[in-house]
């Protein structure tokens, strides 16, 4: 079988590699990459552009602060990265006139709890748009969480490569 993408999850700000949503989706996609970053944005930051380096073809699945770190590095580095799933993502805590993001157009799937008291669905949406030319937005009845409908989602289509056929048409 043909990798279709390689597959890196970011967890949130209190999250870890071996949270509900990395071990799921891990469980879906052994080959996952889903390491613990310690430290604020910034360390987080330099400890992903180490970890992906000059590689490419990557599908960044990010939660929370992790979508924020997901959509910044990808922001930063468009040739790097085939496609964002962002589950709640952290947009609106970042200041982009203080750092400006340039609008890129790769495909972008944004999954929102309507329920999020964490991250206000309403500014994530403002900032998605500001900065994605090529967005899905997706809102559950859920929190911020999200864990409860993980299994819900269609996760090889949201995963599929860019133009090409889903992990499951492979298979």
């Amino acid at each position: 079988m043909t990798v279709n993408n390689k597959l890196f999850f970011i967890h949130g700000q209190a999250g870890s590699g071996q949270g509900f949503k990395a071990t799921y989706l891990r469980g879906l996609y052994p080959d996952l990459l889903a390491p613990d970053f310690p430290g604020d944005f910034w360390e987080r930051m330099a400890q992903l552009s180490r970890l992906l380096a000059e590689t490419t073809g990557w599908t960044l699945i990010g939660s929370s602060m992790g979508g924020l770190m997901a959509a910044v590095f990808a922001c930063q580095h468009p040739g790097q990265v085939e496609r964002l799933v962002l589950l709640a993502p952290a947009l609106p805590y970042i200041d982009l006139a203080e750092n400006p993001l340039p609008p890129i157009d790769l495909p972008v799937t944004i999954i929102h709890g309507g329920q999020d008291d964490i991250v206000p669905i309403d500014k994530t949406r403002i900032v998605a748009e500001q900065i994605f030319t090529n967005l899905t937005f997706m809102t559950f009845d859920a929190s911020h969480d999200l864990n409860p409908i993980m299994p819900q989602l269609d996760w090889p289509e949201l995963i599929a490569k860019p133009g090409g056929r889903s992990q499951s048409e492979l298979l």
